[in-house]
């Protein structure tokens, strides 16, 4: 294979061109041979090429034409939907998500499947609840594994990709202790070995879906917080104003100390942001108060329940919000300071529900408890893309390496090198214990 100065061989080339267009027509939208060029730097010789192996392998098709000026008509090219697709596994802090979409991200199948009894993490069950998803979905609408991209899972923890047998998670809040989930997902059987099975924590997965299709787009710098039954957040650090690749880090957030000797969080340590923020604990504090029947209700309804009654004016259950909101902006302020982010938004089942209740609290706080300087530049709004955030940003995992490798499938063998996927995640920098 011929190696160039900059050591990159002919294939190395043909796949960066390859990818430069799929993503450009994936992220700016339908577009001409002649406009390809310009965009993406390439010649139009190398436009050419490229578009003739990308229509020929089915991954682009033609999208209408436009008059041009005073010249033939130009046919617009864009990614073919159909041609490929992804699976997206949320596995929560209550429930198990799985949904398949085609290569555009339009949702084709979703399942859910509750975490019984209530806060049982056992990895057998959650494993088995991946499994009958990914069947469910692909049975019921009727695809085959032949074009499956791969299946992107969202987890809570730090993701270890290192591993020799494949990804294992540290799950410290949830009891897993270096659990090898690729292994375990891979011996379940419900895909062939060539379908990847792509991990990563759940905040981060969540925080890439918000800077390619939400609120997160056009922005450099970004925290996205994942609230739920706990708290998280990632840092996205090189978005694209396009919404092309990102690099995001999963921060344990909900871990910092902010009490010291304070509230038993459940991680065992003593005064973490997440006994102060995350539902479980802001139910609890509800309870402990004297608040409503929350032990016989699933968090969701709880936390209802909780909004219901500060609608009413009750001041306990105000009193217990107003204390997250001053929490939460204060460990919200910890990473103005520390990072200096131009956007911060906020998602997560239990962000969705609170946001609209303590969002301009949190805000306050925030502003109060962080330096005059990055606290001037910042912007603290909510998610855009709802409940399933975390599921589509999942998603993008295998999306993200079909782009690496510009757009050909990998088909690995058990003494092969590592498959063309996890090198690109590697390369992003997506491998090291605590980058998840």
């Amino acid at each position: 294979m011929t190696t160039g100065r900059s050591g990159r061989t002919v294939r190395d080339l043909r796949r960066g061109n390859r990818s430069a267009v799929l993503q450009r027509l994936y992220f700016g939208g339908p577009m001409s041979r002649q406009e390809l060029g310009p965009a993406t730097g390439l010649s139009s010789g190398s436009v050419s090429n490229v578009v003739g192996e990308l229509v020929g392998d089915e991954l682009l098709e033609e999208a209408g034409v436009v008059d041009s000026d005073g010249g033939r008509p130009r046919t617009l090219l864009r990614v073919a939907p159909g041609s490929a697709h992804m699976i997206g596994v949320d596995v929560g802090e209550t429930r198990v998500r799985v949904e398949l979409f085609d290569l555009t991200l339009t949702e084709l199948a979703r399942v859910e499947m509750p975490l019984l009894p209530r806060g049982c993490y056992d990895v057998g069950p959650i494993v088995d609840h991946v499994k009958d998803g990914i069947t469910a979905v692909l049975a019921e609408a009727g695809i085959g594994t032949e074009r499956l991209l791969g299946v992107g899972v969202g987890v809570p923890g730090i993701v270890d990709r290192t591993a020799p047998g494949g990804t294992v998670v540290h799950g410290q809040t949830i009891g897993w202790d270096a659990v090898p989930l690729e292994e375990l997902l891979r011996g379940t059987r419900a895909l062939p070995p060539e379908v990847p099975y792509i991990i990563d924590n759940g905040a981060r997965t969540l925080g890439q879906a918000e800077m390619w299709f939400g609120a997160g787009r056009g922005a450099r710098e970004a925290l996205v917080v994942l609230f739920g039954s706990g708290v998280g957040a990632s840092l996205i650090t090189d978005g694209s104003p396009d919404g092309g690749a990102t690099e995001g880090t999963a921060l344990e957030w909900g871990h910092l100390t902010v009490s010291v000797r304070g509230r038993r969080c459940r991680c065992g340590a003593l005064g973490c942001l997440e006994a102060y923020t995350g539902a479980e604990s802001l139910l609890e504090r509800w309870a402990e108060r004297g608040g409503g029947p929350v032990g016989s209700m699933d968090e969701e309804e709880a936390l209802s329940a909780l909004l219901a009654a500060a609608g009413k004016e009750d001041p306990v259950a105000r009193e217990v919000l107003e204390e997250t909101a001053e929490y939460l902006g204060a460990g919200l302020s910890d990473l103005i300071n520390l990072f200096r982010p131009e956007r911060i938004l906020i998602g997560g089942w239990a962000g969705l529900m609170l946001g609209p209740h303590i969002l301009p609290a949190v805000r306050e706080h925030a502003t109060r408890y962080s330096l005059r300087h990055p606290a001037g530049r910042v912007t603290v709004g909510m998610g855009s893309l709802g409940p399933d955030a975390v599921t589509v940003g999942a998603a993008t995992l295998p999306l993200s390496a079909f782009f690496a490798t510009g757009g050909r499938r990998a088909t690995p063998r058990p003494d092969a090198e590592p498959p063309a996927w996890r090198t690109a995640l590697r390369v992003r920098g997506g491998t090291t214990p605590g980058r998840t």
